[in-house]
């Protein structure tokens, strides 16, 4: 299957992949920017895993680093020299460019790349959700000892910007790049991980791209507040956890990722980058990587973790992992277990 994307595809693409994003994955302005330069170069093609051959190559293209850093920069000529630098690293030709996760901004990660490149995009993002970590984005690449790690990269201004490339353990090379987004000022473009499409088609959350755009058709069937949040919620099959003023909100940004907690009532959300738990009256009600996303109460729209501020008015809804589009990885404990030093929750076996 193969299908021409229109401006309205993306837009409802951002929106729809900024819910799947789980309060990271980028934020609607920064995604709904990148569609609209997307189609300055004439926008993408959707493709299917099928229309491919088991061993032809497609690489990954990421957004790597803090959505609430200020300093981030990037323009087109450094998201298509990525993919351009990976290319040259290959012995087989890149068929196809897929995107990591879904998101605000990541949904569509890749569009420009493949429009500028004549490279179709490809229907399976690596995580159907968002994620924080490199790892988790890799399609259980990492179980692969003997996997090599390629990484191109780019972003950053004046004295911030870098570009080059990484390679070695999967690992290493994820957390090099972590490193290099936060010198590059808070974001760095990447093109990472060739893999062929037998791969994909075992790891990878087949058909995340079709189900972002239509998610964002559900939002907009609406035309406000709590229709489009219960509209969204019908349609993850999830369910509404809290709706009120944000309390105790506090985010630090540390080593490239956004961390902290809010309440809404008798409600606590931590997040890292991503929300990560929810707790009702100190009891777990949900767990990563169950979806858990907040929205403004009087538009009805999502609204990220690097954008909630004390006192503003949201919603609150859980999808239980077992409804959601999802990539291996996140059925990997070993991946899984990263999380809890970081907001000292338990995250494995709950």
């Amino acid at each position: 299957m193969e299908r021409k994307l229109t401006v309205n595809d993306g837009i409802n693409a951002v929106y729809g992949g900024c819910i799947l994003g789980g309060g990271g994955g980028g934020i609607i302005k920064e995604g709904i920017e990148k569609s609209k330069k997307a189609f300055e170069y004439g926008g993408p093609s959707l493709i299917s895993i099928d229309s491919l051959e088991p061993e032809d190559i497609v690489v990954c293209v990421s957004l790597v680093g803090a959505p609430s850093a200020k300093k981030q920069f990037l323009n087109d000529e450094q998201l298509i020299k990525t993919v351009e630098k990976m290319q040259k690293e290959l012995d087989k030709p890149v068929k196809a460019i897929m995107t990591n996760e879904n998101g605000a901004a990541t949904t569509i990660n890749g569009w420009l790349q493949s429009a500028a490149l004549g490279l179709p995009f490809l229907d399976a993002p690596s995580n159907g959700r968002a994620h924080p970590t490199g790892s988790m984005g890799a399609m259980n690449l990492s179980e692969k000892k003997d996997y090599k790690s390629i990484q191109s990269f780019a972003g950053g201004k004046n004295e911030y910007e870098v570009n080059g490339i990484v390679s070695g353990s999967l690992t290493n090379s994820s957390d090099t790049i972590r490193d290099l987004s936060v010198r590059a000022g808070g974001l760095v473009a990447v093109c990472r991980n060739p893999v062929n499409i037998r791969h994909v088609s075992e790891n990878a959350a087949i058909g995340g791209i079709t189900q972002a755009i239509e998610l964002g058709e559900v939002l907009f069937e609406k035309s406000e507040g709590m229709k489009r949040i219960n509209n969204v919620v019908d349609y993850l099959h999830g369910n509404l956890i809290s709706k009120g003023k944000v309390s105790n909100f506090s985010l630090k940004n540390k080593g490239g990722f956004d961390t902290g907690t809010l309440h809404v009532d008798n409600v606590e959300l931590t997040f890292w980058n991503e929300y990560m738990t929810i707790e009702k009256d100190g009891k777990r009600i949900s767990t990563f990587p169950d979806l858990i996303m907040t929205f403004d109460l009087k538009s009805g729209l999502p609204i990220v973790s690097a954008e909630i501020t004390e006192s503003k008015e949201i919603a609150v809804i859980s999808v239980p992992k077992t409804q959601l589009l999802l990539g291996s990885t996140m059925y990997n404990q070993n991946l899984l277990k990263t999380i809890e030093p970081i907001i000292n929750k338990t995250i494995c076996e709950v």
